[in-house]
């Protein structure tokens, strides 16, 4: 190939993979003067500020404050308000206190309801909630807004649900599911969440049986910028990351949409989560989902949505969403296999295919997947051991991350344009029959384990053409292939990002494996070129400008901050206290009080306060005993019925307290309520770290709990509690962080704790 058409090409390469993220979401621009019955994204701004003005999870002073405006703003609309509070414990054994804020615009039809969800608690302690989920909130509050003003009657209900709780375990949702008397009346659910602080938003729907009727929905609708592929849901299903819209589904069998956002993961649950580091671009799109699907769904038949149908689905440019049944996944894999047969002859009759070449083709293929994927595999753990401070990141997204996805990407690509340099001597035909044939046995694998993702067939359609060009022309017009791989890369491009920047870094082998099936996929292209080793040493050299680029942006800025953690440990019992902290590479301020790292007490980190990721204690350091009050723990019943023995015991806190944990010994619980909120037999025979009970307190409430466990059971309680005072505190002198550094998250943190047991003997 002529050197002009391989820069061209190159360039349109370049252009398609960037235009397929291009058009993934709309780009903001300032939008407070456009008419009211529009969507304003800067109106929507205004409600974010107000929303993430401090951390305001259950329990915390900015929580009622939150609640109010929420109550306040719905009131301006012309909309009657009401609170639903109870204690609720969902699935996880997470206890609050909830209280959700509904409202309800009345439709002039009786049929089924459309209900838009979002949550107003942020995530305990230190986030401010910006994108998780006061963007949910605001999405909904300007959307309404602009809805009302329109004038239109809906000719179904509209019900406003803003519920509470749900960061502590799906809570709120929980509470309305189980005793509202609107659930009823639901239809459909648009739930507004947050992963992230950036990039597209992906539905992913919530349904207990097929998703034909629902998709078919979505696509009238007509989102401008839908971003939604059945893959994705196929693997949120997997994972047990669940929203409020989980509980519609699983207890009220109330189906629905998801809209969420995944990018900046860094900023997840985190002090940053604020409203200057909210994407504009990703707050628009949350609004470019709302406002069609708020006038679809509120003028058709709510009642006929669920099907036994299931559909595949994906996102691309110009076509915006491409559906169809699953029965026609296994017909399309049949089709593709016929032609690559039917050009296998072909090619064999014309000379054109030799054996001993085809077999040649196995080896670059097998080389660069085995290469690609050993560095993506192991690419996580070798990062974390060149920055050890990474393993303070919890979620697995490093503030660098973008750029090591690029240098990784570009890493595949150098070794894939070195195996292919090494055998060009092979005619293109014979190299296109073992990627090929790799790809329709990954489809078939697809199609039988995991139909979501079944549209991965359609770019080797493509494919299939390019070796159909090849097998009969002996120059093909570079264009033509160039134009064949557009396919491959508007389809699979995104996907190289989206799972480690959701599923974090450890995912980076998806990201070599995808960049090097992509590249098989333009090999009808890439064969023709003649620079390729040129090609293959400028990937390298650009791999390597990335990875200097990451490693210029490790060290933690204000702007890229280090989590950090430090806790006051007094086990009232023995009369002992530790400073502990769950970093694995202490800080400069942890370290004024945990100066060692020596290893932690094996005991304390196997027994300690509960986590997300199972993280525990890293490094104690003996501190010094303070007056710090403990709750008042007594047993108002202890008697045995029959052969089982039956214990309440009261815990009364005696300080402001924001968390209560209870662990038992390995005894069996029979059953168990906790201030009358029954705990299920499923959740009680699961409790895999012992804990009984996790109290989210509001107002100094206390916990009481009735347990009955074997007439001969030995039971003991140990007894946590938690508040997040440590830096304000009169007891202590803890100074506040350095500007370049955050309270960790998804952890307890900045918190005087105390232990305390209890024996039923």
């Amino acid at each position: 190939m002529k050197k002009t058409p391989t820069i061209l090409t190159l360039l349109l390469i370049i252009l398609a993979i960037y235009w397929s993220f291009r058009v993934l979401l709309p780009q903001y621009s300032p939008d407070d003067s456009i008419s009211e019955t529009e969507f304003s994204t800067d109106r929507a701004l205004k409600h974010v500020k107000e929303l993430s003005k401090e951390p305001h999870g259950v329990g915390f002073a900015g929580h009622s404050q939150v609640r109010a405006y929420i109550s306040s703003e719905l009131e301006q609309l012309g909309l009657e308000t009401t609170l639903q509070e109870g204690y609720t414990a969902g699935d996880w054994g997470n206890l609050s206190k909830a209280e959700n804020i509904l409202a309800r615009i009345k439709g002039s039809e009786n049929g089924k309801a459309l209900l838009l969800l979002s949550h107003y608690d942020s995530s305990p302690h230190s986030s401010m909630g910006a994108s998780d989920a006061a963007s949910g909130v605001a999405t909904i509050l300007e959307g309404i807004r602009a809805f009302l003003k329109t004038n239109k009657n809906p000719k179904n209900d509209i019900i406003i649900f803003i519920s509470d709780a749900e960061e502590l375990g799906l809570n709120g949702a929980d509470l309305f599911v189980d005793q509202h008397e609107w659930l009823r009346d639901v239809g459909l659910v648009l739930n507004f969440e947050a992963r992230g602080s950036g990039g597209p938003s992906y539905m992913l729907m919530e349904t207990n049986r097929g998703n034909s009727r629902l998709i078919s929905e979505f696509i009238k609708a007509n989102p401008e910028f839908p971003v939604a592929n059945s893959l994705a849901y196929s693997i949120y299903k997997m994972l047990p990351n669940d929203t409020d819209l989980t509980v519609f589904r699983e207890d009220g069998d109330v189906e629905g949409f998801n809209f969420a956002f995944i990018d900046d993961h860094f900023d997840y649950h985190t002090a940053n989560d604020n409203y200057e580091r909210l994407d504009r671009n990703t707050l628009a799109h949350q609004g470019s989902y709302l406002m069609p699907l708020l006038h679809h769904f509120s003028t058709i038949d709510l009642n006929n949505l669920k099907s036994l149908n299931d559909n595949v689905y994906f996102n691309v440019p110009f076509f915006k969403m491409v559906s169809y049944p699953f029965e026609w996944i296994m017909p399309m894999l049949l089709l593709a296999i016929i032609f690559f047969i039917i050009l296998l002859v072909s090619g064999f009759r014309k000379k054109v295919l030799n054996g001993k070449d085809v077999l040649k083709g196995f080896i670059p293929v097998i080389f660069s997947l085995i290469i690609n994927g050993i560095v993506g595999y192991y690419s996580w753990s070798i990062l974390k051991w060149l920055y050890p401070s990474y393993n303070d990141i919890l979620h697995g997204f490093t503030y660098n991350g973008h750029a090591y996805i690029m240098a990784f990407a570009l890493f595949s690509i150098g070794i894939c344009f070195y195996a292919y340099h090494r055998f060009k001597v092979v005619k293109t035909a014979n190299l296109l029959i073992a990627p090929l044939f790799l790809w329709l046995l990954l489809c078939g694998l697809l199609a039988i384990y995991l139909k979501g993702a079944a549209f991965f067939i359609v770019p080797v359609f493509s494919f299939l053409v390019g070796l159909y060009v090849h097998i009969n022309q002996k120059n093909p017009n570079p264009f033509l292939l160039t134009f064949l791989g557009i396919p491959a890369l508007f389809i699979l491009s995104p996907f190289v990002k989206m799972f480690p920047v959701g599923l974090g870094l450890k995912m980076m082998i998806a990201t070599t494996l995808l960049t090097t099936l992509i590249f098989f996929l333009l090999l009808p292209l890439f064969t023709k070129y003649r620079q390729k080793a040129a090609l293959s040493f400028l990937s390298f050299i650009l791999f390597a400008g990335f990875i200097v680029s990451a490693h210029t942006n490790s060290n933690f800025t204000n702007e890229s901050p280090k989590p950090t953690s430090l806790l006051y440990v007094l086990n009232a019992d023995d009369n002992t206290a530790v400073w502990a902290t769950y970093e694995h590479e202490p800080s400069n301020w942890t370290t004024q009080f945990i100066p060692d790292k020596k290893d932690v007490d094996n005991t304390l980190t196997n027994t300690t306060i509960s986590s997300k990721y199972a993280s525990n204690f890293t490094y104690t350091n003996v501190a010094p005993i303070k007056k710090v009050a403990t709750p008042n723990m007594e047993t108002q019943l202890d008697t045995v019925i029959g052969t089982n023995r039956h214990l309440r015991i009261c815990i009364t806190p005696n300080r402001p307290i924001n968390r209560l944990e209870v662990f038992t010994n390995e005894v069996d619980i029979l059953k168990a309520n906790v201030n009358g909120i029954e705990l299920s037999e499923h959740f009680l025979k699961n409790r895999g770290n012992g804990k009984l009970i996790t109290h989210y307190i509001s107002d100094m409430d206390y916990t009481e709990l009735n347990i009955e466990v074997p007439a001969d059971g030995k039971l003991e309680l140990t007894v946590y509690e938690a508040s997040n005072d440590l830096l304000n505190n009169d007891l202590f002198t803890v100074p506040q962080r350095k500007e370049n550094q955050i309270p960790m998250p998804f952890v307890l943190n900045d918190a005087i704790l105390t232990i305390q047991k209890i024996k039923f003997e």
